[in-house]
This record gives structure tokens, sequence and C-alpha cells, in this order.
């Protein structure tokens, strides 16, 4: 795959850091499933990685206070 930013042919396989701001709170989610580009740095999450985490989102708006970190494996 091809990265959309720099169009580098360099793009692996790893796990990132989604951040998200809701209306009442910061969200954190750590080891999120991705592609990575080597050379610049983009990040690009598969369809099914985003569904599962706007599902997550949604769940975790109506409980969340202020800040809420949490591991994708163990939500997802």
């Amino acid at each position: 795959m091809k990265c959309l930013l720099c169009k580098a042919d360099t793009m692996i396989d790893t796990k990132s850091t989604y951040f998200a701001q809701l209306e009442n709170c910061y969200v954190i989610i750590e080891n999120v499933p991705c592609k990575k580009c080597t050379q610049c740095g983009e990040v690009v999450y598969s369809a099914s990685v985003m569904e599962k985490i706007d599902d997550i989102l949604d769940r975790i708006q109506n409980i969340a206070s202020k800040i809420f970190i949490m591991d994708y494996n163990m939500a997802a």
C-alpha cells in the first residue's frame, strides 16, 4: 500500500494511539492496529478498525468525565 500523504511505498503494519475530543471529554485509545508510513509517519486505519473506534467512542461518551484512556485490545 502506498502512503496517501507522501506517496512512498513504505507502509507497515503496526499499532498507534488514537486521540479524540468528544463534547465532554478527551479519549485516548492505545494499541490501535494501523498501517504507518516509515517515511513520513502518516497513519491509516482500516474501515473495520474505524467502526470499532466509533463504537468505543459512542459507549464512552455517556460514561466519561474528562479524560478516558483505554487499550484497544480490551475494548474491541
